[in-house]
């Protein structure tokens, strides 16, 4: 299989003035649902959720609470809220025989028992893989808000779903609210699949468009396309955009965009194409700052990268790594701590630390008690000083890396493209606690909810329990 197949993926307004109507939350669900990319809005990978199962077997059911059938690619992560999961994949496994064919998926599941409920479908587009890879499917994670979930299809959709519809017999069934097709409204122009995992402030959605270059890798079609939109969660109208990148785009734009409170000011921060991440008024879309994560003699493709990991904001400092499509391979990296507080070009006034032992990265960091924990994609897992980037420790998977760390409970989760799963303990010294396999590629990062370890393997979802136990699960390699 094409290495660009496993990837695009993986691999995340007219607006009030007031005071929002929820708030942006530090980052800890703590023992309830999981119900966007990272959580909450400001993309850490943590909670401090007690009694995930720290040890698991696929093949005899050992703290299996479930499994349910997925397409046979899926790099959607899930999301928990109001008793369902969401996972975004292909139509392989065929749900609807009235469905047939290449589509998007999203798909609903119940999350007491993995009963499949429901699934939204869309068409691929016309122009093919330039803009909607094969079988990639839905590659965005949704967020769900008060009955109400937005994510973005393979059409360069936003939309905006009813999760509490029912029809006639009383069944749970999807009711779409509004739907913002990207391509028309903004002459958007996806560089092989459109992949955002959408945030929310207020009345304020916030979506990355993955405007990019055409199937030459030369032209950009859109250049005055947005990187970034603002839109209206209750319309579905556009409040503001900014297109920043214009003609510097290097190839496409996949990072998805992160909340943070900087003093008194919410921002919007978003790695985008052209290799530099930028800090926006979250109520105005007024630009703040831009940081270039590159050095200044970089040369693309040999050593100048994008951005597609999601930037993390923890304790007033946003972190973020750059990489590549993974078919460019492995390759040189960087990651950086940057001050928000800054205004202009702070590629030199905010960077408070640099990290070049890193290898290029799509992967987004999980930050907790004052250390890094972020993957690359040549598979190493990196634990690092938030506040100095002094590296601690270094774990080698063996295999390549498209999720993210996820740490709870003290516990470090990483998953890998041969389909290992380890649970390592967090802190300054390294220790591996726990190895398994899945029985297929995991592309997706765990998510924990409600007391249970959610593992989306390339064709499966896993749900995970202390003390459960299902029937054994036949190996899919």
């Amino acid at each position: 299989m094409n290495i660009r197949t496993r990837f695009l993926m993986s691999l995340l307004i007219v607006a009030m003035c007031f005071a929002p109507a929820i708030s942006v939350r530090a980052s800890d669900p703590s023992n309830g649902d999981w119900p966007m990319w990272g959580g909450t809005p400001d993309r850490n990978m943590t909670s401090h959720m007690k009694g995930l199962p720290t040890s698991w077997d696929v093949k005899t059911g050992k703290n299996v609470k479930w499994v349910a059938e997925l397409g046979s690619q899926t790099y959607g992560n899930p999301v928990v809220a109001e008793g369902l999961v969401f996972v975004g994949t292909n139509n392989e496994s065929v749900k609807d025989p009235k469905i047939k064919g290449d589509k998007g998926v999203l798909m609903a599941f119940r999350e007491a028992d993995g009963a499949f409920l429901w699934q939204i479908a869309s068409d691929k587009l016309q122009a093919g893989r330039v803009n909607d890879w094969p079988y990639q499917g839905v590659c965005s994670s949704p967020v769900v808000e008060n009955g109400i979930l937005y994510y973005v299809d393979n059409r360069s959709q936003v939309i905006a779903v009813n999760i509490r519809a029912r029809d006639k017999e009383g069944k749970p069934v999807p009711e779409i609210v509004w739907k913002f097709d990207m391509m028309e409204e903004l002459g958007n122009h996806p560089h092989n699949m459109s992949n955002s995992s959408p945030v929310i402030y207020g009345d304020l959605l916030y979506v990355s468009t993955s405007n990019g270059q055409d199937e030459s890798h030369v032209n950009i079609p859109s250049p005055k396309a947005p990187a970034i939109i603002a839109l209206n969660k209750k319309t579905g109208k556009l409040a503001w955009e900014d297109a920043s990148p214009g003609e510097k785009i290097l190839h496409g734009q996949w990072s998805t965009p992160t909340l943070g409170k900087v003093g008194d000011q919410m921002q919007v921060f978003h790695g985008q194409g052209d290799g530099w991440i930028r800090g926006y008024d979250a109520l105005t879309g007024k630009k703040l700052w831009e940081f270039d994560c590159n050095p200044k003699d970089s040369v693309w493709q040999k050593t100048r990268n994008e951005l597609i990991s999601t930037p993390v904001y923890y304790e007033g400092l946003v972190y973020i790594a750059n990489g590549q499509d993974p078919e460019h391979g492995e390759g040189v990296g960087h990651m950086y701590a940057i001050d928000p507080t800054k205004r202009g070009d702070i590629t030199e006034s905010g960077r408070v630390w640099h990290y070049d032992k890193i290898r290029r990265s799509i992967s987004t960091a999980s930050i907790v008690d004052g250390l890094v924990y972020m993957a690359d994609f040549s598979g190493f897992l990196h634990c690092l000083d938030a506040r100095t980037g002094k590296p601690y420790w270094v774990h080698d998977m063996l295999a390549a890396m498209w999720s993210s760390t996820l740490v709870v409970d003290g516990h470090i989760y990483l998953g890998d493209e041969d389909g290992d799963v380890v649970m390592l303990q967090a802190g300054k010294e390294k220790k591996l606690l726990f190895e398994t396999n899945m029985g297929s590629s995991v592309y997706s990062t765990g998510v924990p909810a409600n007391g249970v370890l959610y593992l989306a393997t390339r064709n499966q979802l896993f749900a995970l329990a202390d003390g459960a136990q299902s029937k054994p699960v036949a190996s899919k390699n």
